[in-house]
């Protein structure tokens, strides 16, 4: 499998992700357009993200900070979170169990 050959996927809007999925995981590759917003939410997967690149505000269980390429947040399950990109942004994120509604 190689990534360029993944069809990209706007989950939601400016979020678009190319996605990979196996038994117990999910492992996401977002190019995330400035401005775009992820409403404050909470799942029942584990989550890690990580910066790739840009400038990404990140709110955790009501604090907020700025993440910088090569910062990881791990989010817990059922943890209420939410971001905005502050730039065009590539994020990696990786959920556990398998996000289902992605496929």
């Amino acid at each position: 499998m190689n990534l360029s050959k993944i069809q990209s996927k706007e989950i939601m809007p400016g979020y678009h992700g190319k996605l990979v999925h196996g038994n117990a995981i999910s492992w996401a590759f977002w190019n995330v357009e400035k401005d775009a917003i992820v409403p404050e939410h909470r799942h029942i997967h584990e989550q890690i993200m990580h910066v790739v690149e840009g400038e990404f505000e990140f709110t955790l269980n009501g604090d907020t900070k700025v993440y910088y390429p090569g910062d990881v947040v791990v989010i817990p399950s059922n943890i209420p979170h939410s971001g905005r990109a502050l730039t065009s942004c590539k994020l990696m994120d990786v959920f556990s169990p398998v996000r289902e509604e992605y496929k």
